[in-house]
């Protein structure tokens, strides 16, 4: 029997490694967003205990918004962010570090690093868990 994937404990980031941020690339040029990705892979191999688990993903369809990526996990609200840049790795581990020690992952702009308090283009509850009655009018 094959073994099954463990689900990490770990918030994951998922980054758009095709995002090119509003730029036009000449060819060959690295898009902006594998380059965050990139530039976080290197800050977690170095990190002594990484604060989240990362992944690639191929559009998020969130062009406009500069790179963009989401943090989530089981349990916990999804957040998409934009407008993420390379100067933004130590911020992004912070903030991962947070949202993983916060219940619901729901951090207030003002428990945000400075860089990401307007970051939030959406969040998403939890889709592990089934809906709650929607209390809305």
């Amino acid at each position: 029997m094959a073994d099954l994937p463990v689900l990490t404990a770990l918030p994951v980031l998922t980054v758009c490694t095709s995002c090119r941020a509003g730029q036009t690339l000449a060819e060959g040029q690295t898009p902006p967003g594998r380059l965050l990705h990139d530039a976080l892979a290197e800050a977690l191999g170095a990190h002594p205990a990484p604060p989240l688990a990362l992944r690639g993903v191929a559009c998020m369809a969130a062009c406009s918004r500069g790179c963009t990526a989401a943090i989530a996990a089981p349990g916990k609200w999804t957040y998409l962010l934009g407008g993420l840049g390379q100067d933004q790795v130590d911020d992004l581990l912070t903030y991962a570090a947070a949202y993983a020690a916060h219940a619901s992952g729901a951090l207030l702009p003002s428990r945000r690093p400075e860089s990401l308090r307007g970051a939030v283009i959406a969040r998403l509850p939890d889709l592990t868990e089934p809906p709650a009655k929607d209390t809305a009018a």
